[in-house]
């Protein structure tokens, strides 16, 4: 008694301390082998069948997720190519216009005769140009191409 009062006087506010009863002994623990081998579990139908039916929808989400992204994909992928096939034909196009104008340059009858008169070739004689119309006119056969005796002028 006189240990716990003086406790009391250390300490007031704490509460008094309680010893066991029985502290000599150790726990002891032994091992048991349990052989759970012939047992055999049940098949639960309703379990089984969430389950199922889980699978399903959880296949069918994927399925139209896929879908999905396929398509954004493609989109995507598509509107690339469109790109790159507008700029080819804007391409294509200022090309062409290049090609005409280089054409019509290479048209042009005066250039064609001073090339000629460079090459020492002379205008045609009177009769040795035949015109031929796409129409032919009323009363009159189709011309067949015949062989001209043609005079060759050498400037050399």
């Amino acid at each position: 008694m006189a240990a716990a009062a003086i406790q009391a006087v250390v300490h007031p506010n704490a509460a008094p301390r309680r010893r066991p009863c029985w502290s000599g002994t150790p726990e002891i623990y032994f091992t048991k082998s349990i052989d759970n081998s012939r047992l055999v579990k049940v098949e639960d139908p309703r379990r089984s069948r969430e389950m199922r039916h889980f699978g399903i929808a959880l296949a069918c989400l994927f399925l139209f997720v896929m879908a999905y992204a396929f398509q954004h994909f493609k989109a995507i992928e598509y509107g690339y190519k469109i790109e790159a096939l507008k700029s080819q034909r804007d391409s294509l196009v200022e090309m062409n216009r290049a090609l005409q104008l280089d054409e019509a340059s290479l048209r042009d009858p005066e250039r064609i005769d001073r090339m000629a008169r460079e090459l020492g070739l002379q205008s045609p004689q009177a009769g040795q140009v035949v015109q031929m119309n796409t129409a032919l006119p009323e009363g009159t056969s189709p011309e067949v191409a015949s062989l001209m005796p043609v005079s060759v002028i050498s400037t050399r």
